[in-house]
This record gives C-alpha cells, sequence and structure tokens, in this order.
C-alpha cells in the first residue's frame, strides 16, 4: 500500500515537472543584453538616421545597462547596412532605417542580399516627416510659384539629387516628373547633406530635402523653398505652403525612419526593444531633440510599424511600376 502510494506521488510529480517544463525553460532575455548593442546606420554621420539613432542610443544604454554603439554602414541607398542586420545573429545588432530600406528594396533590385519583409522585424517608429522641395538661391523666382513656374519650363536641363535609387526622395522626384511633365535626370549621394552641397556647388538644380537640413541653408538664403510635400501645411516648417497649394493636389510622401531587428532575433527581445524604443522616443526630451532634428517624433509598436511598412510598400511600389524605376 505505502509503496503504491510513493509511486502515484512520483507519477504526479513527474507530471508536474512536466508540465511547468516550459515555464522553467529559459528566457531568451535572460542575461541579456551580454554585450554592447550595436545600432547599424547605412547613410553618413550628419546625415537624419544617424542623427536619430545617436538621439536614442544614450537613453537605450541607460535603459538596458550596456553601451549602445551607433555604425555607419554607407552605401547602396542605406541597403548595405540593411543587408548586415539583416544576416546578423548575435542578438546584438538592430539598425535605425529610411522607409525604402524596410519596405520596397526588393522591388528595386531582385538580386538584393535581403528582403525587408522576412529578414527584418520591425521594432519602432522613431519620427516622420514631409520633404521639401528645394532649389538653388540662383534659380530665376523668388515666390513659390515663380520657382514652380521654373521648374515646369527645365524640361531635361536639370538634374535632381537623393540619398540612392529608391529612396523617398527619388520616388517623390519621380513623381513630380511625371506631374510636371519634367525629365530631370536622377543623380545619387551618399546621403542628404552631400545633396545639399550639390545644389549650392550648383551640381544639381533640385531636390526634395528633410524639413530641418533645408530650413538652415533657406536662412542662410543658399536654397530657396517651392513647398512640402504633405497635404497641408506642416508643423516643423509651417512657413511653407504645401505642393497642394501650388496646384500639385494629391501630392502627399512622408519620410520616416524606424529601428529595425533582423528576423532571427528572438521576439521577447524584439517586445523589449520596442517597449524601450517607443519610451525613449516619446519622452519630453528626446521628443524635443527629434523636432530639432526635422522629426515629429512617434514611437510604436511593432505591429504599428508593420501595418505602416504594409501601407508605405504598396504606395512606394506602385511608384517604381508606373516608372519602371529599377536598382539592378
Amino acid at each position: 500500500m505505502i509503496a503504491s502510494r510513493s509511486r502515484r506521488s512520483f507519477t504526479a510529480l513527474a507530471a508536474a515537472l512536466l508540465a511547468a517544463g516550459p515555464a522553467l525553460a529559459a528566457s531568451p532575455l535572460d542575461g541579456w543584453p551580454s554585450k554592447p548593442l550595436r545600432i547599424v546606420v547605412g547613410f553618413p554621420g550628419g546625415s537624419t538616421p544617424d542623427l536619430s539613432a545617436r538621439t536614442i542610443a544614450e537613453p537605450l544604454s541607460k535603459a538596458l545597462g550596456q553601451p549602445v554603439i551607433v555604425e555607419n554602414r554607407v552605401g547602396a541607398g542605406g541597403n548595405i547596412a540593411g543587408e548586415v542586420v539583416a544576416h546578423a545573429t548575435d542578438n546584438h545588432t538592430i539598425s535605425v532605417m529610411i522607409n525604402g530600406n524596410m519596405t520596397i528594396a526588393k522591388l528595386l533590385n531582385s538580386k538584393l542580399g535581403y528582403d525587408p519583409l522576412t529578414d527584418l522585424q520591425p521594432v519602432s517608429l522613431v519620427g516622420t516627416a514631409p520633404l521639401v522641395l528645394a532649389v538653388p538661391a540662383a534659380t530665376p523666382g523668388n515666390t513659390p510659384q515663380e520657382l514652380l513656374k521654373a521648374a515646369r519650363a527645365s524640361g531635361s536641363s536639370w538634374s535632381y539629387g537623393t540619398p540612392g535609387v529608391g529612396t523617398v526622395g527619388h520616388l517623390g522626384m519621380e513623381l513630380l516628373n511625371a506631374q510636371l511633365k519634367t525629365q530631370s535626370v536622377h543623380v545619387p549621394y551618399p546621403g542628404y547633406p552631400q545633396v545639399i552641397n550639390g545644389m549650392i556647388g550648383g551640381q544639381l538644380q533640385w531636390a526634395l530635402l528633410p524639413p530641418a537640413l533645408v530650413s538652415a541653408q533657406a536662412r542662410a538664403g543658399k536654397l530657396k523653398v517651392i513647398g512640402v510635400t504633405s497635404t497641408g501645411r506642416s508643423t516643423l516648417v509651417p512657413e511653407y505652403p504645401s505642393l497642394a497649394e501650388l496646384g500639385l493636389p494629391g501630392f502627399q510622401l512622408e519620410i520616416w525612419n524606424a529601428v529595425a531587428a533582423p528576423a532571427s532575433m528572438p521576439k521577447p527581445i524584439v517586445a523589449k526593444l520596442s517597449a524601450l524604443v517607443s519610451e525613449i522616443v516619446r519622452s519630453p526630451e528626446v521628443r524635443a531633440k527629434l523636432f530639432q532634428q526635422g522629426w515629429q517624433a512617434v514611437g510604436s509598436s511593432s505591429e504599428g510599424l508593420a501595418n505602416r511598412i504594409k501601407a508605405d510598400t504598396a504606395q512606394l511600389g506602385g511608384v517604381i511600376k508606373a516608372r519602371g524605376i529599377k536598382n539592378e
């Protein structure tokens, strides 16, 4: 009788331990992070993704108790960094990326070494902003209407710069070419600061640029502004009219940057990073810094960013198809 009760007790204990097995298993968060976290950025120092990455790096380091290092891997419109992050397996590598790197990169180049829709995980939006259509100070005209008239009359004589094929600045300029019936030539640069230098130096005649970078040069008298790509005036640069006000209805484009992780990173780690980044971005101090850089701070869940990726892939993919844009 005693032996029978002992066997029943042992059987019950074994069953309980088996049931508790998943709960007792080690969590991916145990001991994470165990070394410095790396934020890989595909654009040079001083670019908008670089500034955003450095803005969140310090508070993220404090929250994680480990150094957070920003590493610039410049080239291919940010896709070199995208490939580095997509293939990282150390669970300590993430990125701050722009729209194109997380949406339509594979649509532009079927030979690309990563697919953003399958090889990356969305973590959190950081900031959004319209783009500003600007021209060099030497462009004939003073009012936005006069400058737009000069653009319409340019035919194929103007060139425009962007941070690379498939970036929002590139696709937006192709939309403008279609609407204005111009044939301006695309010239890719490593980043927006280099595009602005090209405009000031006379190598480029116009471009769609981030608000913060334009405003400083416009105040210095080096650039003139035509308008912004939001449906109405933007709180970032309320002094500039929208392109819709200037007779281009329905022209709406936004740039955004966001934190992405490799698809291989465990979901609990991604969830922790998403919560931390979202909280950091929405903090008053970081929000103010991002605004100074030309961003409307967002901070989102990974699901919210996934929805934005889906919508932008559809919108920007339509431009790629209509204009026959490839980067192969």
